[in-house]
């Protein structure tokens, strides 16, 4: 929502590109809140939260577990509490804040486009962006490209919520959503593009300044704005604000009501609440078309941990044993973390040889999994290198933010051009890559196995220290290990799998030292840390640790003369060592001896951790941060925005929270990748957990994050701790930006305008482009630097036809600055969407509903304390119908723990019918039962069990209760805008979509309405 106070952020508008909307994020103190004007960010995250709370019961449910709802006011660590989902803290709010991210830069990227902020009468178009954006959420869920449906969910609330802030719709007297700015081909409401819609405002006073008969004949209308035009139609409203030059021409002022000192700010409070209300209902729908549990992962929640298992692997004919060890330590692997909180979210297994690699492999299933290694052969593969950089590429764009990838070859890579594009997707993603390299590695001869099971040798050559070095340089850029290990010891190696892959793992050091070099680092573990182990690899002649005592001169040592003792116990495979270290609260130290290379990796469990990204500031009335989505810039400052989070065994600050707790950051240092130096920051609280750190500068070269801080329970003891932070990074001369958006359709082609930028003139900038899916592509390799520094270009990107809808494809750009070997990069998301053309969503029908529940069951929310209703059961048969869609309506039970069953009806005027009934014990009141069609259209039935043992046929009287209406049964949620869904009904009233079917809808049910009734029987006593 855009913000109108001050002219003083005007010159930003057009120094930096962004604009001066109201964008701020973090109230800066706890008495701010109650004074800040709700902004797209937290109207965003209370609809995010309301309907994850939403989906955890309903899932609960199904699965017939119990549930309590979490207390008032809902925040990330409540609702995750809630889930029983802890493991996921970390990637729920990540994913909050992603949504959010792209929600924000709407403002930034599209601000003189008015149909993605309803202005200008726009709404035609701008429902078009919201309906386009849900089938492409719908068809990127379906494919389980979460990052996809999250980027274009955060822009399409932004346009959804502008829609209650822009529009005179609040001024109509609407009290709920316009739920058909969700559905194509509906009436959005009355609208006269020739009528006068506003007055002037009487001085300052624009209360009143939409005219009467607007009002009166329910017209909908839009403010127009201009940054640089002060023209509108005649008689037209204005959006209004200090940055709206049409707000000076005739009739004056505005009507938007972004904040409440706007014109229209009197009624600001009433359009956020109908803006959340909209934004849940639209979560509603995605809900329904993915089902729960994939919407939970959308939105970064899983039941187990939020890592997923990656395995990129060389099949080619020499790696016959190297497989054979993955097998046999993975299956163990897997099995033994199904159904703890070590359960990855994800699989993903890509192979590679030459010259093939690929597809991507993806399942959520352990069991389909390990089916995948088990039929795995090695095969192939004809000179000695191989394409290990295509497979690995796939994998970063495939694999969640955050992952762990582990590469197993026992060859080079062929495709060296491909560096930077790994490089780039590793800093992009934040992705620990380990390599597992078999030796020896002096080779003479592989192996080339063919299918008829005939050999043919063949000359490789050696792998020499340089080729075996970019494994080791990706490695360590990314935070990972490259270990050197023969074959017959590579299971031993691959505890290293067994342990990263692990939850709540956290990195409290790491550094690399090449060339080695003697020295001594020093590591703090806090009371949180478990599981405390050490990684070295290289060549290491001694190491000597201490733990922590009175101090660390009068601590406990151990060398590696002694490799068994009270401090570690020590492993080394190949050139890996492992000291599995019994964790003691303080400062350890650990001396590393060698002049060849090496790294140290200090590793543990702990629910203690830091998110972090580089922002971007802008500052005025209306500050917030942008995302620096590549590197940031280096020649000046440096911003980082962190957040510190926790499991609910830790009560540090409640990450999403704007309430104050105790716990905080005490330094945020980057170091010089080589360890000669740092550059430490000015730290900022922000409140909630959240704080910005800011640098006069950063280093040189390369550099890593490390933070100090406190955490610990309300009035209770905190614990000092130590964070690494992702992998390596570094700071960029070069500049590279584009503001391209949307997607593709198959066989279509995307225009990629771009913009480069560095210091100095003449020359030319070296460009590179590559993308996942090996799509077609045409982009300039080289583009001339003008007297600016700057240089304009321009790439297309086209989909082959008969691309799956909801595919999506990474496209990385790279340019080098002229002369030199500074680099940046561009990673961009597309999706490439089936327009969809049936917008009818399926109908439902109820045709019976029949229960014999006792009276005390609606007494009895727990079940299991009332024997009579758990013998007790309810009934109900439906027909649903799509007239439109070709195939049957997919069913799934969304709410409710009974028994569904469904068949194929005879054709009736309103399509084919599908047969549904459903049997649920009494102690199971509630049906949630979604069926989506084949464009992704929801329809929905709620119905529950009465207590009354009369069978009801055909179509109720419609005004019983919504479906999230407080009863004995269902407690209240605790956001005051839990709506019905478009195409709901209750107890047997028909969905439909369309005006007609918003006029039979039952009106939402406020909780301050439920106040106010209590209140009022009350005083009539």
């Amino acid at each position: 929502m855009r913000s109108i106070e001050c002219w003083n952020a005007l010159a930003l508008v057009f120094l930096t590109g962004a604009v001066a909307f109201r964008i701020t994020e973090y109230p800066r103190t706890h008495q701010e809140i109650t004074q800040t004007p709700r902004t797209h960010q937290e109207i965003t995250q209370t609809a995010v939260l309301d309907a994850v709370v939403r989906t955890c019961r309903n899932l609960a449910e199904v699965e017939g577990r119990a549930f309590s709802l979490p207390p008032s006011p809902l925040t990330v660590a409540r609702v995750i509490g809630a889930c029983d989902a802890a493991a996921s803290t970390k990637s729920f709010l990540k994913a909050i804040r992603e949504i959010q991210t792209t929600n924000k830069r709407v403002d930034i990227r599209h601000k003189f486009d008015a149909e993605f902020h309803f202005d200008g009468e726009k709404f035609e178009a701008g429902r078009g962006l919201i309906t386009d954006g849900l089938d492409a959420i719908k068809a990127s869920n379906r494919r389980g490209n979460f990052v996809s449906a999250r980027e274009k969910l955060g822009e399409i609330t932004h346009s959804l919520q502008d829609f209650y802030s822009h529009s005179n719709w609040v001024e109509l007297g609407n009290v709920k959503p316009n739920q058909n700015l969700m559905t194509a081909a509906t009436q959005i409401g009355n609208i006269d593009l020739n009528r006068h819609t506003c007055q002037k405002c009487v001085g300052k006073d624009c209360t009143n300044n939409i005219r009467e008969d607007i009002i009166q004949d329910q017209i909908l209308t839009s403010g127009y704005f201009g940054l640089l035009s002060s023209s509108k139609p005649a008689g037209k409203c204005s959006h209004g604000g200090v940055f709206d030059q049409t707000r000076n021409t005739e009739p004056t002022g505005g009507i938007n009501k972004d904040g409440p000192t706007a014109e229209h700010g009197h009624a600001h409070h009433t359009a956020a609440r109908l803006a959340t209300a909209a934004t849940i209902e639209l979560l509603d729908d995605i809900r329904g078309a993915a089902g729960n549990t994939d919407f939970l992962r959308m939105l970064g929640i899983s039941k187990g941990s939020s890592r997923a298992l990656c395995f990129v692997i060389d099949s080619t004919g020499s790696m016959g044993d190297d497989i054979a060890a993955v097998k046999s330590v993975t299956a163990a692997l897997v099995d033994g973390r199904v159904g703890t909180p070590d359960e990855p979210s994800l699989y993903l297994l890509v192979l590679f040889s030459d010259p093939d690699f690929g597809p991507l492999m993806t399942t959520t299933d352990p069991n389909v999994f390990k089916a995948w290694l088990s039929n795995l052969t090695a095969a192939g593969g004809g000179d000695y290198p191989e394409l290990a950089l295509s497979g690995l590429q796939l994998a970063l764009t495939g694999a969640p933010s955050g992952s762990e990838v582990f590469l197993f070859t026992d060859g080079i890579a062929k495709d060296l051009h491909l560096t930077d594009t790994v490089l780039a997707l590793m800093e992009r993603t934040k992705t620990v890559v380990n390599f597992m390299l078999t030796g020896p590695f002096q080779f003479s001869f592989r192996r080339r196995q063919e299918v008829s099971g005939q050999s043919q040798a063949g000359p490789t050559g050696q792998m020499s220290s340089a080729e075996a070095q970019l494994f080791t340089d990706l490695a360590h850029a990314s935070g990972g290990q490259a270990i050197h290990v023969k074959k017959s010891h590579l299971s031993e190696a691959m505890a290293l799998v067994t342990e990263t892959s692990a939850a709540s793992l956290v990195t409290l050091l790491q550094a690399v030292r090449s060339p080695g070099r003697d020295e001594t680092f020093s590591f703090s573990v806090d009371e949180s840390v478990g599981d405390l182990t050490a990684y070295i690899t290289g060549r290491v002649l001694k190491f000597t640790l201490t733990s922590p005592s009175v101090s660390v001169s009068t601590g406990v040592s151990q060398t590696m003369d002694c490799p068994y003792s009270s401090l570690a116990t020590e492993t080394v495979v190949g050139n890996f060592r492992t000291l599995r270290m019994i964790p003691s609260v303080g400062v350890w130290e650990i001396m590393l001896l060698s002049a060849d290379s090496y790294s140290l990796k200090i590793v543990g469990r702990s629910g203690i951790d830091v998110l972090f990204d580089f922002v971007q500031f802008f500052q005025g009335a209306s500050e917030g941060f942008d995302v620096v989505e590549n590197r940031p810039a280096a020649g000046g400052s440096l911003t980082l925005l962190l957040t510190l989070t926790s499991d609910p065994g830790w009560l540090t600050p409640d990450p999403g929270s704007l309430t104050p707790d105790p716990g905080w950051l005490s330094s945020v240092r980057l170091v010089e990748a080589a360890g000669w130096g740092g550059v430490n920051g000015t730290l900022e609280a922000l409140g909630g957990g959240d704080f910005l750190a800011r640098f006069d500068s950063a280093p040189s070269g390369g550099f890593v994050v490390l933070v100090t801080g406190r955490a610990g329970g309300t009035g209770g003891p905190t614990t000092a701790f130590q964070r690494q932070l992702g992998g390596r990074f570094r700071a960029s001369g070069v500049a590279i930006t584009t503001s391209v958006g949307g997607g593709l359709e198959p066989g279509g082609t995307l225009s990629v305008p771009f913009r480069v930028e560095s210091s100095g003139a003449g020359g030319h900038f070296t460009i590179q482009a590559s993308n996942d899916r090996g799509f077609a592509s045409a982009f300039p390799s080289l583009l001339p630097r003008d007297r600016t520094g700057s240089a304009r270009g321009t790439g297309t990107l086209r989909a082959p036809p008969g691309t799956p809808s909801g595919t999506a494809v990474t496209l990385t750009l790279r340019a080098r600055a002229p002369g030199g070997n500074d680099t940046n990069h561009l990673v961009l998301r597309f999706p490439v969407v089936t327009k969809v053309t049936d917008h009818s969503r399926p109908v439902c029908q109820v045709t019976s509903l029949r229960a014999d529940c006792p009276s005390q069951c609606s007494q009895c929310y727990q079940c299991s304390q009332c024997s009579q209703c758990s013998q007790s059961t309810w009934e109900m048969t439906a027909n649903l119908t799509d007239g439109d869609s070709l195939g049957r309506p997919l069913l799934s039970l969304q709410r409710g723990n009974g028994t569904l069953t469904s068949s194929r009806g005879p054709g009736g005027p309103g399509g084919a019918v599908t047969l549904v009934s459903y049997t649920a014990s009494c102690c199971s009141p509630h049906l949630e039962l979604v069926a989506t069609d084949e464009a992704g259209n929801v329809g929905t039935c709620f119905s529950s069990r009465r207590t009354a043992g009369t069978p009801t046929q055909g179509t109720p009287t419609a005004g019983g209760p919504t479906p999230e209406t407080p009863t004995p049964e269902t407690p209240a949620l605790l956001t005051p805008t839990a709506w019905t869904s478009s195409d709901t009904t209750t107890a047997g009233a028909t969905a439909t979509s369309g005006a007609a079917a918003a006029a039979r809808r039952p009106r939402p049910y406020y909780l301050w309405q439920a106040a106010m009734m209590v209140w009022m029987a009350l005083a009539q006593r």
